[in-house]
């Protein structure tokens, strides 16, 4: 399944304005803040497809039942760009457990690329829901790559993908290689450029976030 969320909320797509917008880019808390919120939607929507159990809540006066989550997801995102986006989860998510990755595009002198995944800690994920967060889905080279080491993890049950943008081209790659996964997208893009960059897009969103870094 594939959600356009900038469908059904009009902040979400407010927020992606922003986020593209070159004369709101170059303040690096508000682009931090922006992914967050997109986060904080994404985890609501995604509560709403997750499994809930009655439970007996005591009060000062007396019980009262509420649906509560039956288990809770675990929070995974691809450093470092996806930090902002965890956070948004993580808010609504809080009891979450976690697990970060390592995976960027190390480039060659040709101008391609190839994804290299240095660092991975996460808990046991067998028959888990997991919730994996990254601002861009591009080629889907870096998710799917994600995705198969964390199976090595454990199986999840569920898997959801959150983005801020993604491309079509992405889309279809991750929906090849992995069909049961949820996408849930801030916009999609319909664009990709030779060297793998979406367009219109909003850039690298690391160093927008972060700051820029030397080229690997």
């Amino acid at each position: 399944m594939i959600v356009n969320l900038s469908q059904q909320h009009s902040l979400i797509s407010n927020w992606v304005g922003e986020l593209r917008d070159v004369s709101v880019q170059t303040d690096r808390m508000r682009f931090r803040r922006n992914l967050e919120r997109i986060g904080e939607v994404a985890a609501y929507e995604i509560s709403k497809v997750l499994p809930f159990e009655e439970k007996e809540i005591p009060t000062p006066l007396g019980t009262a039942v509420h649906k509560v989550l039956k288990e809770q997801p675990v929070l995974a995102t691809i450093l470092r760009a996806g930090l902002p986006l965890h956070q948004g989860l993580l808010n609504y998510f809080d009891q979450a457990d976690n697990a970060f990755i390592s995976a960027y595009r190390k480039h060659k002198k040709d101008g391609s690329f190839e994804i290299s995944l240095d660092y991975v800690s996460c808990p046991d994920l067998e028959n888990r829901v997991v919730i994996i967060s990254d601002p861009m889905l591009a080629t889907g080279s870096s998710l799917v790559k994600t995705i198969h080491h964390l199976k090595e993890e454990g199986r999840p049950r569920e898997i959801h993908i959150v983005v801020a943008i993604a491309c079509t081209v992405g889309i279809e790659f991750v929906k090849r290689e992995e069909p049961a996964v949820t996408i849930w997208c801030g916009d999609i893009d319909d664009e990709l450029t030779a060297k793998g960059y979406i367009v219109p897009g909003l850039g690298d969103a690391g160093d927008l976030a972060f700051g820029t870094k030397v080229q690997v």
